[in-house]
């Protein structure tokens, strides 16, 4: 499990579980409860490169991020990019 503080969104931490390049789990703590269930529950089973491409600058209302984005962040920091 790592865990990673997002910056500029309303979630304080995202907890992430990842088995070799496959997703297990992802927890947000904080921020709209619905909409991060939401991507925690599509985000399982895939893999990490297709979450990034996926999710990698979605933007928040004009924040220049967003919690979908932030996970992106997350799992780049996992592979080291």
């Amino acid at each position: 499990m790592t865990s990673y503080t997002p910056k500029g969104v309303c979630s304080r931490q995202i907890n992430i579980e990842v088995n070799g390049d496959t997703i297990e789990s992802v927890q947000f703590v904080g921020g709209c409860n619905g909409n991060t269930q939401g991507i925690s529950s599509l985000v399982k089973g895939m893999k990490v490169d297709e979450v990034i491409a996926r999710l990698e600058g979605i933007n928040c209302n004009g924040r220049g991020t967003s919690c979908p984005d932030q996970l992106a962040k997350a799992l780049k920091s996992i592979k080291g990019e």
